[in-house]
């Protein structure tokens, strides 16, 4: 079933205003008051829409944050039955310290089609659109360059590969140094880092790392739109993983899931940005009007674009 168009406005408005509450705190050094600000008002907003909604990606213990939880029911109960997935912010610490790569964040799909995803770490790899089999989660790094490096024509010191720039990535850093490829490190925002892959603009042809698991399922359904290539692998490393992973009905903990998995059908994702970053202004406050840029998505309309909207802080 495709998601009707009139709500696109609607979902571009709740991030867009989670986006603004989130804005005043901007550089204040409290992430959680933060995210408490964007929460509160994505509730808000989320409950105005005539929906069935179900947050199926919640926010999590991870974040230790104010949660809009998962299993939460939202809107007006009159309408479509949606799975809603958010992370109101992504990237509290940029937000605090007035850093660039702050978003506001939700995915739309059908009841059904959007992964639960648990609230564990994910291991993951993303590219733009490809020929099926090119990039595979489980070859080796210099596989995946070689593969990558012949498909786009360019030699591996033109390429520039994306991760999270963290100790556990140390083996993954090493290797493209050693192969000479570029490497942008970024410190959070994996929603953020895989999206790069999106558009040829943005100079980066590979995502990959070990990355929040939610996060993964959000990206995913902004790259379906573009026909990116996207894998992941959920980790399970302790027991209480494993059990919270077999409650939710995953069975094959190594399982590799591809995006047709994890965002089946169509769906609409939003992202507003808080602060700059390379993809988006943040919020500019102008008199009594506020400035919000949103990259939106929705696969069944081939929507893809970033919506510059001015609206008065009165509405």
């Amino acid at each position: 079933m495709t998601i009707d168009k009139r709500f696109i406005d609607q979902f571009v408005n709740v991030t867009s205003k989670a986006a603004l509450a989130s804005s005043y705190l901007i550089g204040k050094k409290d992430k959680i008051a933060a995210d408490k600000a964007a929460v509160d008002v994505m509730r808000s907003e989320l409950n105005k829409i005539d929906m069935t909604g179900k947050v199926v990606i919640g926010e999590g213990a991870l974040d230790e944050a104010p949660m809009l939880f998962t299993g939460e029911m939202l809107g007006t109960k009159n309408g479509p039955n949606f799975d809603i997935a958010v992370d109101p912010v992504e990237g509290t610490n940029f937000v605090a310290n007035n850093l660039p790569g702050g978003i506001a964040v939700l995915a739309i799909a059908d009841k059904g089609n959007l992964f639960n995803a648990p609230e564990t770490y994910m291991n993951k790899i993303a590219t733009g659109k490809i020929e099926k089999g090119l990039i595979d989660l489980d070859y080796p790094l210099e596989k995946n360059i070689k593969n990558l490096s012949e498909f786009k024509g360019k030699e591996y010191s033109s390429l520039t590969v994306c991760l999270l720039d963290r100790p556990r990535h140390k083996k993954i850093i090493d290797k493209l140094k050693e192969l000479k490829v570029n490497i942008k490190l970024i410190s959070d925002g994996d929603v953020l880092g895989a999206l790069y892959v999106s558009d040829p603009k943005y100079n980066v042809d590979m995502f990959v790392g070990i990355g929040g698991g939610p996060e993964g399922v959000l990206a995913a359904s902004a790259l379906d739109s573009y026909e990116c290539h996207f894998q992941g692998r959920f980790i399970f490393d302790n027991d209480k993983d494993i059990i919270e992973a077999k409650s939710m009905g995953i069975t094959d903990l190594e399982k590799k899931y591809n995006l047709s998995e994890l965002v089946k059908g169509d769906s609409l994702f939003c992202a507003t940005g808080i602060t700059n970053s390379d993809i988006l202004n943040g919020i500019k406050i102008d008199n009594n009007d506020y400035i919000s840029e949103t990259l939106v998505t929705h696969k069944d309309s081939n929507l893809k674009k970033i919506l510059k909207k001015i609206t008065s802080l009165n509405e």
